[in-house]
């Protein structure tokens, strides 16, 4: 007669197993957050030299309350 054992090796903590909907939630609200259209102009912005806002007549502060200035009336 042959017998077999079976091991289950659970590599996951326990902790780990209750925090993964946390995790998985936080990243998603910072996926959301940086797919944002406010977060992608403020990245052109950032990406934007100084001497390109003067060239266009305008300075990174205006810029910035420009963008964000709908958000920060809510």
């Amino acid at each position: 007669m042959t017998t077999a054992t079976l091991t289950a090796k659970n590599n996951a903590s326990f902790l780990q197993l209750i925090s993964a909907p946390f995790r998985a939630f936080g990243r998603f609200m910072i996926h959301t957050a940086e797919t944002s259209p406010y977060a992608r102009k403020l990245n052109d912005l950032n990406l934007t030299s100084d001497e390109e806002l003067a060239a266009r007549g305008t300075n990174r502060v205006a810029e910035i309350r420009r963008i964000v200035g709908p958000i920060s009336s809510m």
